[in-house]
């Protein structure tokens, strides 16, 4: 009974996470760049598919890998997922660094991240970093994340040196004004004060 309640209490999460995933696909992946001319029923119809797909993969994982596995999958999942710290917060809310000062910082965090990981055989998270003679134990995460803003600021600043052209945003307004045409509760509808508020936004 309490591995059955255990088992129960685990499909509200995975649910949640499986409909975030099939709408993060549909919406920025499969309406941008595969069918740009969706209708909204099938936008649902795939969103529906990639959320089965996403709890089918989920149910075989479970079943089907030995647990070191997940265990393993778990510890690298928590040094890859805060590398993506940078272009979320730096490259969505300010224009301070470069997106492929960003996109590169990210490649270099994951793969220090990866590497310290494997370094230590997957059984442990904190790597002791030597400098100067001393060694100084962390999290690897904290260490790859360290790598991958110094990238990210190095590539940017010679981005600005080189007079390289910088990238078009309007693109994204575009996607971020049509997801805000739905009613939200922060603005109000579309004809009210929330295109008020949008497009002092932008």
């Amino acid at each position: 009974m309490a591995f059955a309640a255990i088992g129960i209490g685990a499909l509200v999460p995975a649910a949640i996470m499986s409909i975030a995933a099939a709408n993060l696909y549909t919406r920025s992946v499969h309406r941008e760049f595969i069918n740009t001319s969706m209708t909204p029923e099938q936008e649902t119809n795939v969103a529906k598919l990639v959320s089965l797909i996403v709890k089918v993969g989920a149910v075989v994982f479970i079943l089907a890998l030995p647990l070191t596995y997940a265990i393993q999958l778990q510890l690298l999942g928590g040094i890859w997922i805060i590398q993506t710290l940078p272009a979320l917060v730096l490259g969505l809310y300010t224009r301070v660094l470069d997106h492929r000062g960003l996109l590169i910082g990210w490649v270099v965090g994951i793969g220090v991240g990866t590497w310290m990981a494997v370094s230590l055989q997957l059984k442990g998270s904190i790597y002791p970093l030597h400098l100067f003679g001393y060694t100084v134990p962390g999290y690897a995460a904290v260490w790859a994340l360290i790598a991958n803003l110094i990238v990210s600021i190095a590539v940017s600043l010679l981005v600005r040196v080189l007079g390289l052209k910088r990238s078009d945003d309007s693109r994204v307004r575009k996607i971020i004004w049509t997801s805000w045409k739905a009613d939200s509760p922060l603005c109000g509808d579309a004809s009210g004060p929330r295109s008020t508020c949008l497009a002092k936004s932008w």
